[in-house]
């Protein structure tokens, strides 16, 4: 039997959200706190600037994911800064936003069928995922669905929730998926992909300081403005949206420098190492095993599937295989960018991904509902 379902965590705000753990320990002092952040980013700079020397893809990112959820699994006490992970999200999307051409969104409307396909393509294989993870670690089959849906932890959790399914299975299986996405993906692209020829930096952009300011907050406003909305990710959709709108309509072209490039990915990196909790992987071992099985079979899915999309569309294959990685957007647009490919193009698709899969997850549910009856006390 399941267990008891936990709410889901309300921090998430749109996209994954650490869960939350079943005791939480008493919030500490605010010295202590202001100590414990700023030691952890201290920590997490360092981290990055170590994996810059040594060549890690994604160094600023991976290095603070890596070192931080290494020490937060020991059991030394971190603690991200609120707010900042979103605020790094702002600033990728608004980097993204300005490259945004109409010649790019004229190829982006070309490449629908084959993005809607690619999605199609998506739902098919966490369908799978969820008839394989669902004996594997033991768990209901509603829980198994929404556990390896290829939408957001806070979004399944709060439906698997309010169809009886056990959050915190949902929660681990997608903190390992994204996790292993964003370990893993990024290393197989720049070990096996061809690094693409887009330049990342417009020489007509202006580098001016306050028009650069006025963008951030266009790009932070229109984030506001999805949040209330059932769309997932809106920190970085809703701050790419008006970018790209101005951008696209040469409104606005203004250079996002380097240094806040590397200062949001050191957050999204932070951010991310919290979801390393010893705790959830004491509590239910066989759901995480089996989650870190299922999240290494959907890249291999993927990189199958981006093989198919290059041949029928002549993307490049790195192209391809971000456009089709399982969730973590910012992420694969990051590796986009560091791999000078088509972060626009990356971006297109898994925006169409998110669309689609939000309209159409209970129907997909029912489908799925259908196939495992037998297993369903009632019917469809």
């Amino acid at each position: 039997m399941a267990a008891r379902p936990a709410p889901p965590d309300p921090a998430g705000e749109g996209e994954e959200s650490p869960v939350s753990s079943p005791s939480p320990a008493p919030k500490p002092s605010w010295p202590a706190a202001g100590l414990r952040l700023v030691g952890t980013y201290a920590v997490a700079t360092a981290a990055g600037y170590v994996a810059s020397l040594i060549h890690v893809p994604l160094p600023w990112m991976l290095g603070p994911l890596f070192v931080c959820g290494l020490l937060n699994v020991s059991g030394v006490p971190l603690r991200a800064g609120p707010h900042l992970r979103e605020i790094g999200q702002v600033i990728v999307g608004l980097a993204i936003g300005m490259r945004f051409t109409p010649h790019l969104l004229l190829v982006s409307l070309e490449l629908l069928p084959a993005m809607l396909v690619a999605t199609l393509y998506i739902i098919i294989a966490t369908f799978i995922g969820a008839l394989i993870m669902r004996p594997l670690a033991r768990i209901d089959p509603t829980t198994a669905f929404f556990a390896t849906a290829a939408g957001g932890m806070a979004d399944m959790a709060v439906v698997a929730a309010a169809r009886g399914g056990d959050t915190n299975a949902v929660s681990i299986v997608h903190a390992l998926r994204v996790t292993t996405v964003v370990s893993l993906v990024p290393f197989m692209v720049f070990a096996f992909g061809e690094a693409g020829n887009v330049n990342t930096v417009d020489p007509a952009a202006s580098h001016d300081l306050l028009l650069l300011a006025l963008g951030l907050v266009i790009a932070y406003l229109g984030a506001q403005a999805l949040r209330p909305t059932v769309i997932p990710n809106p920190w970085l959709l809703g701050s790419l949206l008006p970018s790209a709108a101005l951008g696209a309509s040469g409104l606005m072209n203004v250079a996002v420098p380097g240094i806040l490039i590397i200062a949001a990915q050191v957050m999204i990196g932070v951010w991310l190492s919290m979801r390393f909790r010893r705790d959830l992987f004491v509590r239910l071992p066989r759901v995480a095993a089996s989650g870190l099985l299922i999240g290494v079979l959907l890249i291999a899915a993927a990189a199958i599937g981006a093989e198919v999309l290059s041949l029928a569309t002549g993307l490049p294959l790195t192209t391809s295989f971000l456009a089709l990685a399982p969730a973590a957007i910012t992420e694969m647009v990051l590796t986009a960018k560091a791999m000078h490919a088509d972060a626009e193009l990356v971006t297109a698709f898994h925006i169409v991904r998110i669309a689609v899969i939000s309209s159409t997850i209970l129907i997909v549910f029912r489908v799925y509902r259908f196939v495992l009856r037998s297993h369903y006390e009632s019917g469809v």
